[in-house]
């Protein structure tokens, strides 16, 4: 079983910078596992990596969709399976770097997620309900009590995950552990060697006000 390296970590954790000198010391090229990232021209908000910082090193999957285009968590999977295909076949080494979490468990463990189109009156009330704390916190225990395993590793303040466990839940009659675990039948096919980069919060959101800052800098000039 060929092996893929997978660097993650959260937003301004240095992933980037990380997996290009590990890609040049080991023969490697790279594939984003970002879910902003994939789309062009989305530069300010995302940290797309620049020609200049991918300092020679091959990139896959960074600016290849349009703005408009559904991009699903399927399509993604299918796109980083033949971009580790084509590294692998010129004798070099896959390195999958990202902080897209649904994006790298597809890849890594194999899950096959159904192409779901959401219900987006639902998600809108959703939404809705979610502004407030007090509402965010009755999606969480509704949440818990449909999917008591996928919770256990979102935060009460995750809006954004919390939400789909409940949208999947609304689509499928299944929830979000039991989908991942009736697609894992087709097994894995990469021996993934994971890293996962971690710091101390408050340095992490020093960087991350530093990283906006330097963006919109970058996009005045």
């Amino acid at each position: 079983m060929k092996k893929v390296i997978v660097i993650a970590g959260p937003t301004a954790s240095g992933k980037t910078a990380l997996s290009i000198e590990v890609a040049k010391k080991i023969n490697g090229e790279i594939v984003s596992c970002d879910s902003m990232q994939i789309y062009k021209d989305m530069n300010i908000g995302t940290a797309k990596v620049t020609e200049e910082e991918m300092d020679g090193i091959k990139h896959y999957l960074v600016d290849f969709v349009e703005p408009t285009k559904r991009y699903t968590v399927s399509d993604f999977k299918n796109d980083a399976e033949v971009a580790i295909e084509e590294i692998i076949s010129k004798g070099k080494v896959p390195i999958v770097v990202g902080g897209t979490g649904l994006y790298a468990n597809s890849l890594i463990y194999g899950i096959n997620y159904p192409d779901m189109e959401f219900d987006l009156k639902y998600r809108d009330e959703l939404m809705s309900k979610a502004q407030t704390e007090m509402g965010l916190k009755s999606l969480y225990e509704e949440a818990s009590n449909i999917d008591s395993e996928a919770i256990k590793n979102i935060s009460p303040n995750d809006k954004k995950r919390i939400i789909r466990i409940l949208e999947i839940y609304k689509e499928t009659g299944k929830t979000k552990t039991e989908l991942e675990e009736l697609s894992k039948i087709g097994g894995i096919k990469y021996d993934f060697k994971k890293f996962a980069i971690d710091m101390d919060r408050e340095k992490l959101y020093e960087r991350i006000n530093l990283r906006v800052d330097l963006m919109i800098e970058n996009r005045s000039n």
